[in-house]
């Protein structure tokens, strides 16, 4: 009997942990647009259960219309190429905490490895992407980088990692500023930060943005920023690392 008992506790356990992939994905859903040409080769249906299976982030892919992200040719995060062609990820929702989950993946070590160890009849299909580096003239900053780095941690540090000084107080789904750092177009994005969601709910720039209307007043204690200040924590975070989100770059 002892043993009839211990065989159903070991299927019951058994069947509670097949089921339990699928269920944790449920609720943590993202959207990738993939190129017809990269879906036809049957990587996306290689490399996403894995990425499910490890983070239970369920992800609805299409080759057409909006998406989260899209993993297309000359992608702006590198991932692969093929035939010449780089494929790279482009996150269109930064505010998607599960877009950001499977781009740290799949831009990662991880990822990486997975997508390049996917073969067809016994050959590799993708190959580590070359990216080319060109010369780009620097923007000079007239802001004061250490002034700017006590402003994005007063200023910035309760949603956002900005580095080491508050690496355990940001918030899990907000993009830290090394992330944001690595992006393209970085500093246009910062430079009009105020005007892009969610801040503009409870950013003030004096001069600059309209009054909150006082039907709709700011969720959280207002964020006050002057054109000055914005500068200094612009220069503050061009002495950054970016964060690495993809392959290696390789010089030609």
């Amino acid at each position: 009997m002892d043993f009839f008992r211990f065989l159903i506790g070991v299927v019951v356990a058994s069947v509670t942990c097949v089921a339990d992939g699928p269920a944790r994905a449920q609720g943590k859903t993202t959207s990738l647009l993939v190129a017809p040409e990269v879906q036809e080769t049957g990587v996306v249906k290689f490399m996403l259960p894995r990425f499910t299976l490890k983070h239970g982030v369920r992800v609805t892919v299409v080759t057409e219309g909006d998406a989260a992200g899209s993993l297309i040719k000359d992608g702006e995060a590198a991932v692969f190429s093929r035939a010449g062609d780089n494929y790279g990820l482009t996150v269109h929702r930064v505010d998607d905490p599960h877009m950001a989950t499977l781009a740290a993946w799949l831009t990662g070590d991880v990822g990486q490895r997975t997508v390049l160890s996917f073969k067809r009849d016994g050959q590799a299909v993708f190959e580590v992407p070359i990216v080319v580096v060109e010369d780009e003239i620097e923007a000079e900053l007239d802001g004061d980088a250490a002034r700017g780095a006590e402003l994005a941690l007063s200023a910035c540090g309760r949603c956002h990692v900005v580095g080491d000084v508050n690496r355990m107080n940001g918030i899990g789904s907000t993009p830290s500023f090394a992330v944001l750092r690595s992006l393209d177009g970085w500093m246009e994005r910062f430079w009009a930060f105020y005007a892009l969601n969610p801040h503009p709910s409870f950013t003030i720039i004096p001069d600059v943005t309209e009054p909150f209307d006082e039907t709709r007043p700011s969720p959280i204690s207002p964020v006050t920023l002057t054109l000055e200040e914005l500068e200094n924590i612009v220069a503050y975070t061009a002495t950054m690392a970016p964060a690495n989100l993809g392959a290696p770059v390789v010089h030609q």
